[in-house]
């Protein structure tokens, strides 16, 4: 079986940092619209209930088709589907800063995601097999994930920025520099990746897996605005659910499946992926009442609310970046606990510190609590779920990990805003009443945080392997199961 060729180690610093750039852009382009919605809606006439859909349009693409960008990765190489998601986000951004209709604006945003849902995975699978299991991979993580985080912080400073001086064409002009950038040089850096799989395609597990995923995605950030008791939202549902039932028998019968399915036999892959799921049902999804809480309740601009962010978004950044050195000294699994943790007590006390006059003082030490633990658990639970994952595999498992992960953030935020509307009595800009509805919010984000907990549980605890340099020796080396560094032990004086 093929496999990669690996780059010299002279120059995988140059390679980290690339791909930690790529990860930016795909943060940078969570945050940078949002503050541009208002000129966009305007610019090019959207109503208001179809401007959600320059945001949605870019989400259902990348979630849906993050299985099939996954696969591809293992099938193609990681190299030609990450300079593949780069052309794909250039081309894209080019469309959307020319869009003179709506319906343009719409369908560069949907290619956009497709661009995202290429190139994410090829990514985080570049970084898991470029660098060695345990100390090395451990630290290119945490440098991956501080990327990601310092890239939502320069999504929200940028989006205002770009906008009030050029106009919002401008946050689709600095991806077609930032991507277009990024793919000349790593067309040169990246080493050749032959395609690691030579059993073919699996057509029809595609087809029906992307459409499954793209309909169960459609379906949860389609339902918060149509009703979740209308029919659009009950059939594509049922839909979705027949379909991933159909993909299911497709992939347990296939000779080469697009998701074989023995990958969830590895406890770490299914907890794993259980935790990026609920990580963006709590995490992910909170930010949402934040910015209602600066912008509505405490009357704060979107300037101001885009640095009322910096604070909580560094100290995710530090975390991102310490969570390399826990994981190795305490192994994946317990690095996780102890964030879990954290973000608890964070959470928690945020929960009693919030009110409608609380200044922004007041909430800060809650904030960087629970902001340190995001931080962390973003880097860690990443490591867990990719870990005893074959080489040959690694583009499939960071897509199912990562679609575990889109698909939390839809579920989750539905979720917590039904919370919060009926405990402030419905959809109301009442300060008072909207600040009820997100202090619920917040203990429902915590009870989700606790039940993270109890599933990171589940992840396998080290276990020591021993691995003899020579048949009969005793000073093995043992490598825990989770990331943990090796280790040696004292040589054992036999007797003859």
């Amino acid at each position: 079986m093929p496999t990669s060729v690996q780059a010299k180690p002279r120059r995988l610093g140059a390679i980290l940092g690339l791909l930690a750039f790529a990860q930016m852009i795909i943060a940078i382009d969570y945050n940078i619209m949002f503050v541009a919605l208002p000129d966009i809606g305007s610019d090019l006439g959207f109503s208001a209930q179809n401007l959600q859909w320059v945001i949605s349009a870019y989400s259902v693409a990348f979630g849906g088709f993050l299985l099939l960008g996954g696969r591809a990765t293992d099938l193609f190489g990681r190299k030609n589907m990450f300079l593949f998601g780069l052309f794909l986000y250039a081309a894209s951004s080019v469309a959307g800063g020319l869009a003179t209709e709506s319906w343009l604006l719409v369908a560069a945003r949907v290619v956009q995601g497709l661009g995202g849902a290429f190139l994410a995975p090829a990514t985080l699978s570049l970084v898991v097999t470029l660098f060695a299991e345990g100390k090395e991979r451990n630290r290119a993580l945490s440098v991956w994930g501080g990327a990601g985080g310092f890239g939502m912080v320069l999504g929200a400073i940028l989006g205002g920025l770009l906008t009030d001086w050029f106009g919002w064409q401008a946050v689709m002009w600095v991806n077609v520099i930032a991507a277009g950038a990024a793919m000349v040089y790593g067309i040169g850096l990246l080493p050749k990746t032959a395609k690691v799989s030579t059993r073919g395609f699996d057509l029809p597990g595609a087809v029906i897996g992307t459409v499954a995923s793209t309909l169960l995605v459609f379906t949860l950030v389609n339902g918060p605005e149509v009703g979740w008791t209308s029919g659009t939202t009950i059939g594509s549902l049922i839909g979705s659910v027949a379909l991933f039932a159909l993909f299911i028998g497709i992939e347990s019968r296939t000779r080469a499946p697009m998701m074989p399915l023995r990958l969830f036999g590895n406890r770490n892959v299914t907890v794993g992926t259980t935790i990026t799921f609920l990580f963006m049902a709590t995490f992910g999804a909170y930010a949402y009442f934040l910015t209602q809480y600066w912008q509505v309740v405490q009357g704060y601009s979107a300037w101001a609310t885009g640095f009322a962010f910096l604070l909580p978004s560094g100290c995710v950044l530090i975390g991102t970046v310490a969570a390399g050195k826990l994981m190795n000294a305490y192994g994946a699994r317990k690095t996780l606990l102890i964030a879990l943790a954290v973000g608890l007590v964070g959470t928690a006390a945020l929960a009693l510190t919030l009110s409608q006059d609380a200044s922004y003082l007041v909430i800060a030490l809650p904030l960087i609590v629970l902001s340190l633990g995001q931080g962390v658990i973003f880097t860690a639970m990443f490591a867990a779920a990719t870990t005893g994952v074959a080489d040959e595999e690694q583009g499939i498992g960071s897509g199912i990990a990562q679609t575990g992960q889109q698909i939390g953030g839809a579920v989750g935020l539905a979720v917590l805003i039904a919370v919060a509307a009926s405990a402030a009595g419905g959809e109301t800009t009442d300060p008072a009443q909207l600040t009820d509805g997100i202090l619920v919010a917040t203990w429902a984000t915590a009870a989700g945080i606790a039940l993270t907990f109890l599933a990171t549980l589940g992840l396998k605890k080290p276990v020591a392997q021993a691995v003899a340099a020579d048949p009969g020796t005793t000073n093995a080396v043992t490598a825990p199961a989770d990331g943990a560094p090796a280790t040696r032990p004292a040589p054992v004086t036999e007797r003859v």
